[in-house]
């Protein structure tokens, strides 16, 4: 009780609740921005959170990436341009939606499902990560290991696109890793007598630069524009939403619980987590024909789904210090930063900011009823501001930001590498996401490898002695033979998608 009082006057501090509204209006606008996703939302604030002590920070970017979920379904129904990966899973259905005269249901459904998602998400992260945390007191490196091995393998899995090129992301992040000081025997590896790279590859620019300014190289080769929007002004939005609840009731319940528990999975997050919603409620519907005329009852699943699976993808990420998706990854980063670092201890020796954090997720999703209702009325003016403006301003952000981390050009340099890097990545069809994983994923996998083979005397067979490390071991070894014979099956490689 006494870290939950301190929590609250955490969170209820003035310079905190401020921090909290900028971000929501900040989250929004970027997600309202095609081609601005929410995990550049939160790669632009880190370098403004570094600057702030653990709980502003932490709540700039739950409350931005909260918002950034949501304002994507924005021009997802008035353009049918996406404004985040989340919601490209029904952005047909939303547009067919708006075409027939039901702008307004539509968006109505996505705020207020997507509220009552993120808030299902936020109840199983209470619920599930402090009992994950107690028995995770009992992992020792055996244990850690197989729990890397088993996050990059889900991360591989279950990514989009073809298993071979998320693979090869994965292993370019785990080389990437291995620059620096070996965290083992203290030598330094691929510094080439570079003092900067002596301290490893940076990972905050890294990760602008790989989401950021590679979306921003895509944008300024795309000569799309934004589109004409379907219906400017926008009238009564809650009218209808009752009768959507009561008829479509399953369909959310289905979706936030699906939503939370594939955000949960290491490398998924909720692009993927719409996409298999969106999906399901297609194949369990009484009235599969009608999915893609403008149908809502998979508009109500896959928003539930992508919002709550920001939840769960924070249940990964405190209790194991493993990334959900990206934007944990960039979490993360951010705890070691502030000297929480992730992982059972925290809830333990920082207990007071992992309530604060539940409460931010709590206050965010209800911030995001009013705000969200402003947005969606001031839509017509938010998506018609130029790229032209746009995109310099966010370039001056990244370059200040990533300068600001490492104190060099080293950062910016680093920063303009990796956004080539990304976006070379993405136009051959190779996701960023698994690279990031394998970044962040790799010290730990490494140093859990290294530590157990010196406890086993370099006996392997010691790993699968515990019980827990044991279950672990066998669990990724079934996983790898699985992905080994669908590979074998399969009679020539997919096309990226």
């Amino acid at each position: 009780m006494d870290a939950l009082t301190a929590a609250f006057g955490l969170v209820f501090d003035p310079f905190v609740l401020m921090v909290i509204g900028l971000s929501a209006l900040f989250g929004i606008f970027v997600g309202a921005i095609p081609g601005l996703t929410a995990t550049m939302a939160t790669a632009l604030l880190v370098p403004i959170t570094f600057f702030m002590p653990p709980v502003p920070a932490l709540g700039a970017i739950v409350t931005a990436t909260a918002m950034a979920i949501f304002a994507g379904d924005i021009p997802g129904a008035m353009l049918r341009m996406p404004g985040t990966p989340a919601s490209a899973a029904y952005v047909d259905e939303s547009y067919a939606m708006a075409k027939r005269g039901m702008l307004e249901l539509n968006l109505g459904v996505n705020l207020v499902f997507s509220v009552a998602g993120g808030l299902v998400g936020v109840a199983v992260l209470i619920l599930a990560a402090p009992l994950l945390a107690e028995a995770a007191i009992n992992f020792s490196s055996f244990e850690y290991f197989w729990l890397a091995c088993l996050g990059l393998s889900c991360a591989t899995m279950i990514s989009t696109g073809h298993r071979v090129q998320a693979l090869l992301s994965m292993l370019l992040g785990l080389a990437v890793g291995t620059v620096g000081i070996d965290p083992v025997a203290g030598h330094p590896r691929f510094t080439f007598g570079n003092v900067d790279l002596m301290s490893g590859i940076s990972f905050i620019p890294t990760m602008i630069g790989a989401f950021a300014i590679s979306e921003l190289l895509r944008n300024a080769a795309s000569s799309e524009g934004h589109g004409v929007l379907v219906q400017e002004k926008v009238g009564a939005l809650f009218r209808g939403i009752g009768d959507v609840a009561r008829r479509y009731w399953r369909n959310f319940v289905r979706g936030s619980f699906m939503g939370t528990a594939i955000g949960a999975l290491p490398g998924a997050g909720a692009d993927i987590a719409a996409w298999v919603s969106y999906a399901m409620a297609k194949r369990l519907s009484k009235e599969p024909e009608k999915f893609g005329t403008g149908h809502i009852e998979g508009v109500v699943e896959s928003t539930a789904a992508n919002n709550s699976a920001l939840g769960g993808a924070w249940i990964p990420a405190l209790v194991f210090g493993i990334p959900g998706d990206s934007i944990t990854a960039i979490v993360i980063g951010v705890l070691y930063m502030k000297g929480m670092n992730p992982g059972p201890t925290v809830f333990l020796q920082n207990p007071q900011f992992i309530y604060a954090v539940f409460i931010i997720f709590i206050l965010a999703n209800l911030l995001m009823l009013p705000l969200g209702w402003m947005a969606i009325k001031g839509a017509g003016k938010i998506l018609r501001a130029p790229r032209q403006v746009l995109q310099p301003i966010i370039l001056l952000f990244c370059i200040v930001g990533s300068f600001a981390i490492t104190n060099s050009p080293y950062g910016v340099l680093l920063m303009l590498i990796f956004g080539l890097v990304g976006w070379f990545l993405e136009e051959h069809g190779i996701p960023v996401a698994p690279l990031v994983l394998g970044m962040v994923l790799g010290e730990l996998l490494e140093q859990s490898f290294m530590t157990s083979m010196i406890k086993a005397d370099g006996e392997f067979m010691v790993f699968f002695s515990r019980p827990i490390a044991g279950t672990l071991g066998v669990l990724t070894l079934l996983i790898w033979g699985w992905m080994g014979v669908s590979a074998l099956r399969s009679p020539r490689l997919s096309p990226a998608s």
